[in-house]
């Protein structure tokens, strides 16, 4: 897949820089090449230790997507053209699979906990990927036309990119509704369960940097107090912007909690369905938990039960073992051959039904692939 990282420093009045990375792939919708996380990485890694780099904002090109994902259809790929063998830890497509996930991990961390302020615009489609490095910076963007979604769901893989810590961050229940169902939300819903700070116009990107320009960083002790009122400034007036679009999930918020309790999985998934909905937002999301793999269904309801104790970086050590293991299972792949490759809508999942999947299996998904010392995230730090 072709994409590249545009990068570029605005020098401020004060003669400080704003760096900006925008994500360039347009094609694939920004969708994230395992080079355009390396250039994105070590940029920020360059950003964070220049003294004269005080804000970074990241967005991506185009009108239609800040970022759609991860590259599935190279992990397809891979995982294609390599038969996994019984020794998971030898293989190309393994392999393959480490590298990127590693690379996109590491990025998405140093996002959650860079030392300068990180402001994420995040316009038009966020998903999978894209949500990974969207809901680690320190101030978050949408505009009107943001759509954000973990739709993994639909291809044999689970919401991984930190999905393990963000969805236990949302009020009890929403997080594994959003997980199990793949439903996208607008920047209302968006604000109003606090994943978004502000909403912005999308024609307003260019006065957010010239505002930014204008700051003066040389005279504060608190840059990230100064970005907050400059998205203050501009965001005020987007509350009650006719183009505001109206909530889709908030209308429905008791009611997914009260569905979403208990330690059944299969019992939520009925109650779920049996949601009363007037509206084909939530027939689409009832639908598309319907057709998705009951084994990630499996996987994200572990995640938000039995580890919303873990911090951070555990998550991304957790989660790093699970794409890995998901790789050689061959529902990851069989969702993308059949979703994104093929286009024939029709996977074959290994399990009909949640009822009918073999806990021994999500067992073997969330045992690691290397001890503590060995782990290639052992060096992340909390």
């Amino acid at each position: 897949m072709a994409g590249t990282v545009n990068f570029q420093l605005l020098v401020s009045k004060s003669g400080h820089l704003i760096g900006v990375a925008e994500l360039d792939n347009q094609a694939s919708l920004n969708a994230l090449s395992y080079e355009m996380i390396d250039l994105l990485y070590h940029q920020l890694l360059q950003w964070q230790r220049d003294d004269m780099v005080s804000c970074v904002v990241l967005c991506g090109a185009g009108e239609k997507a800040f970022c759609a994902g991860g590259d599935v259809r190279a992990m397809y790929h891979a995982m294609s053209e390599d038969e996994m063998s019984e020794d998971e830890s030898h293989t190309q497509a393994t392999e393959f699979l480490t590298r990127y996930f590693t690379l996109e991990y590491q990025c998405d961390y140093l996002i959650h906990t860079y030392s300068k302020p990180i402001i994420a615009w995040g316009d038009g489609i966020v998903m999978g990927g894209g949500i990974g490095l969207y809901v680690g910076a320190s101030h978050r963007v949408l505009t009107e036309r943001s759509k954000l979604a973990m739709p993994e769901i639909t291809i044999g893989l689970y919401p991984d990119v930190g999905g393990t810590w963000f969805l236990n961050q949302l009020p009890q229940g929403i997080g594994l509704f959003l997980g199990l169902t793949g439903a996208v939300i607008n920047a209302s819903d968006a604000l109003a369960l606090d994943i978004a700070e502000h909403i912005i116009p999308a024609d307003h990107k260019e006065k957010l940097l010239n505002d930014l320009i204008q700051l003066p960083w040389q005279a504060s002790d608190n840059p990230y107090l100064l970005v907050d009122q400059a998205l203050v400034n501009l965001s005020v007036a987007a509350q009650t912007d006719p183009l505001l679009p109206d909530k889709q999930l908030i209308p429905y918020f008791e009611q997914i909690q009260t569905a979403c309790m208990g330690d059944d999985l299969y019992q939520i998934s009925s109650n779920i369905h049996g949601l009363i909905a007037n509206d084909k937002w939530m027939e689409r999301a009832k639908s598309t938990m319907a057709a998705g793999s009951p084994i990630s269904a499996h996987i994200c309801f572990r995640q938000v039960t039995q580890y919303a104790h873990l911090d951070l970086a555990d998550c991304f050590r957790l989660e790093l073992s699970l794409s890995v293991r998901c790789g050689s299972l061959g529902e990851f792949q069989e969702g993308v051959r059949a979703r994104l490759i093929d286009k024939t809508g029709d996977p074959k999942w290994l399990f009909p039904t949640v009822e009918q999947v073999d806990n021994r299996v999500i067992d073997v998904l969330f045992t690691s692939l290397w001890s503590d010392n060995t782990h290639p995230l052992a060096n992340l730090q909390q």
